[in-house]
């Protein structure tokens, strides 16, 4: 007998609260031998030194104009409001605030997390998991700490590249092509911001770097065993880690702001 219509969402309910559950599973398993660093440190460099390498560029290629596509809008409206030099303020709390953590975070998702999903494909496809588990090597331990690890770290680098590069490219537009001063364009972000906030931004940016790479050796690790399955699984990695990074960011700003009200 067919399966009714209602039961088609529930079905699907049911394999996404399951395949999320695991996604939590893998990774307190991969945090619970952090402390073991000998086992996994060398891996470590060498994911490392390859997130560095395909993120770095990226990043601030997106930074630059970012920053200056900011400090034109929000420059134009505060010409008109008579208070143009409070666009530093605006583009560098925006930057340090919300922007430097999410961007950090696609891209290594986008150009890291697809990279580890196709890697852990490859080896779940040769059966190389399977192996490690018949020789008493926990493969969580083995290959999907030292990722989570240095996704972590280089987001949180990454974040600060971010703030620096988007800064600059404010400043160019802000003070070259704008005519505000320089003073003026970083009192208004002194002004603005806190200790708080960067100590928040660069705690963003270690959890969704960490996510990022969790969701992509889990979806390598469980994916189809052929070609297309990892195709497939590279795709569900990047969207997935995109909605938690997002989900994240919402629930954590929420609470900071809760504590700490947004002050003028």
């Amino acid at each position: 007998m067919a399966p009714s219509l209602p039961s088609l969402p529930l079905g699907r309910a049911h394999r996404g609260l399951v395949s999320l559950g695991e996604l939590f599973s893998i990774g307190l398993e991969g945090l619970r031998r952090t402390w073991d660093v000998r086992r996994w440190f060398w891996e470590f460099i060498e994911q490392f030194a390859f997130l560095a390498r395909v993120t770095t560029l990226p990043v601030i290629l997106v930074a630059l104009p970012l920053g200056a596509t900011v400090a034109l809008q929000v420059g134009d409206l505060a010409g008109q409001l008579g208070a143009q030099s409070a666009t530093g303020g605006a583009v560098i709390v925006g930057l340090v605030r919300e922007v430097a953590p999410i961007a950090a975070a696609l891209i290594i998702a986008g150009a890291g997390g697809s990279a580890m999903t196709s890697d852990m494909g490859a080896r779940n496809i040769r059966d190389e998991l399977a192996a490690m588990e018949v020789m008493g090597i926990n493969p969580v331990h083995r290959l999907v700490t030292p990722r989570m690890w240095a996704a972590s770290l280089v987001a949180t680098l990454l974040a600060s590249l971010v703030i620096m590069s988007g800064a600059v490219g404010g400043f160019v537009f802000n003070v070259l092509l704008q005519g505000v001063t320089p003073g003026a364009y970083f009192d208004g972000a002194l002004g603005l911001l806190r200790v708080s906030d960067l100590y928040v931004t660069l705690f963003k940016a270690w959890l969704f770097g960490m996510i990022a790479a969790l969701v992509a050796c889990h979806k390598g690790m469980n994916c189809e065993k052929s070609p297309v399955g990892v195709g497939r699984a590279v795709n569900q990695a990047t969207v997935v880690a995109f909605m938690l990074v997002f989900a994240f960011n919402y629930i954590i700003t929420t609470i900071y702001f809760l504590a700490y009200p947004p002050e003028v």
